[in-house]
């Protein structure tokens, strides 16, 4: 497939040298498919990952609504702490992170108002309706400088029930929640916060302007904090419960895309990242936020990321359509791994058909298959012959629309990117990354897997001392893990596929 492995055999590269023996840290990295809580070492200017507890996840169906189950999660947590105390390690810290947008909302007892929704459900419209009646789109865009997505938290609390709004003592998004199920301080991280499109990045507060217009308390909102905010001690009860030490509970970046952008293993300039997995996110770091026309026009987002830095980006569909294609081929009995769909995807031909993984029928769960081709039909293409076919598919236009993705920013930045990485889950995927390399004419730098719970652990380590920078910590990320480089190929044939995609945009 035309991959090299990075040369892991170069002298590293500028690793401080005040470690004196290693140090331990937890992860706790939520994503809306699974969870998981990684053990951190650092040791000798490397850093290792041990997974100590998976779980599943997933949105709970109860009368045709969308909820995520918090308390089946809250106890994955503790079974994975007490997993950790009997390692018997001294561990400094805590932090946990999490997909953005969705909230849990606390009573005055301090206890969670169930449900708790997830975006993915379908009252998010009515909430788009509540939000267009009250403020215009583009005065939304100049106070938060976030792209529109119909299940951003704006519209999510537009869509509740005002009773419940007045009864809500305060609100917290997701990894906030868990940090403050582990220490009792209930704070919004920004990188966090600012998935909510109720963030002003540049009053660097709660928009007061939005909130007044939807009749929105800002006493419900728990207060702000930066990236690497010590928030105390595990609380007694909980330390007490699971077995463990003492430790610090952080907020590191709450936002898993936040986490994984930190620990992106670059240097220099002009690279872009694209945090890849159920969702991809393509940007770039960037100092200040670009609220423009132009950028507003072209559907970017500025996000918040360690150190204040901005996320400039586009969130794009991701590895969700082939997890949904995966999940309707297990009901009927065809049971893959990912592994086996990787390979099935790099034999199937190339550019029998396309889609826009942007259309909004792919955003919902159930039928994937189905919507492929529908979608396929009514474009005048081949439906996929087989399964093969179907990822083959979701990888090439995936790539395609990474290219458009990139030649936007590009426009946006007056920069040319020279440089793709690619973190997450999604790094695994050779064919797919090497599909990137292709349409994107650009080598693409790929890992590591772990990047969220990297980033994560990293914070932790800048915020407690242990390691001296940011700069230096992605020092480390380039020298513990294994890359893999991917160079372009077949261009002629790619810039053919691209002018066919584009088609299928409008």
């Amino acid at each position: 497939m035309g991959e090299e492995l990075f040369d892991s055999a170069l002298p590293p590269r500028n690793i401080p040298a005040n470690f004196i023996m290693p140090t331990h840290y937890l992860a706790c990295d939520l994503g809306a498919d699974s969870g998981r809580l990684m053990l951190g070492t650092l040791d000798a200017g490397k850093l290792s990952l041990e997974e100590l507890h998976r779980f599943p996840n997933g949105p709970v169906k109860t009368s045709g609504a969308l909820h995520w189950n918090l308390d089946g999660l809250f106890n994955e947590l503790k079974v994975g702490l007490k997993k950790a105390a009997a390692k018997n390690l001294p561990i400094a810290s805590i932090s946990s992170d999490s997909w953005g947008v969705d909230y849990v909302l606390y009573r005055e007892d301090n206890q969670p108002m169930l449900p708790v929704w997830c975006y993915r459900d379908s009252r998010t419209a009515s909430g788009v309706e509540n939000v267009r009646a009250k403020i215009e789109w583009s005065a939304v865009y100049s106070e938060t400088g976030i792209q529109f997505m119909a299940f951003n938290s704006i519209y999510q609390l537009a869509a509740e029930a005002p009773e419940r709004l007045a009864e809500a003592k305060k609100l917290l998004l997701i990894g906030d929640a868990f940090n403050y199920f582990c220490s009792g301080v209930a704070r919004n991280e920004v990188s966090n916060a600012s998935t909510t499109q109720l963030y002003n990045p540049q009053t660097k507060t709660w928009s007061k302007k939005l909130l007044t217009a939807l009749g929105l308390r800002e006493e419900m909102f728990a207060p702000l904090c930066p990236s690497g905010t010590k928030l105390g001690p595990m609380k007694k009860n909980l330390a007490q419960e699971t077995g463990l030490l003492p430790m610090e509970v952080i907020a590191s970046c709450s936002h898993d895309t936040g986490a994984a952008v930190a620990a992106v293993p670059a240097s220099g300039e002009n690279w872009a990242y694209l945090s890849s997995g159920t969702w991809s996110l393509m940007g770039v770091e960037a100092a200040v936020p670009v609220i423009t026309e132009q950028s507003r026009t072209l559907g970017f987002t500025n996000e918040i990321g360690y150190g204040n830095t901005v996320r400039l980006l586009k969130n794009i569909i991701g590895l969700w359509i082939v997890q949904e294609c995966r999940r309707a081929w297990t009901k009927q009995g065809e049971k893959y791994d990912y592994a086996t769909l990787e390979k099935m995807a790099g034999e199937a031909p190339a550019f029998v058909s396309l889609i826009n993984p942007d259309d909004s029928r792919f955003l919902a769960p159930e039928n994937m298959p189905q919507k492929i081709d529908e979608f396929c039909i009514e474009t005048g293409q081949p439906v996929p012959a087989n399964h093969a076919a179907y990822v083959r598919c979701v990888y090439e236009s995936l790539a395609l629309f990474y290219r458009v993705t990139l030649r936007k920013l590009e426009r946006l930045t007056g920069k040319k990117i020279e440089k793709l990485h690619i973190v997450g889950g999604g790094s695994q995927a050779t064919t797919l990354n090497q599909c990137a390399a292709n349409a994107l004419k650009i080598p693409v730098l790929a890992g590591p897997t772990e990047c969220t719970a990297l980033g994560n652990i990293l914070v932790q380590a800048i915020t407690l001392g242990h390691i001296e920078s940011h700069a230096a910590a992605r020092t480390i990320v380039a020298n513990s893990f294994e890359l893999k480089s991917f160079t372009p190929q077949n261009s002629a044939d790619w810039d053919a596929a691209a002018a066919r995609f584009e088609k299928l945009l409008s």
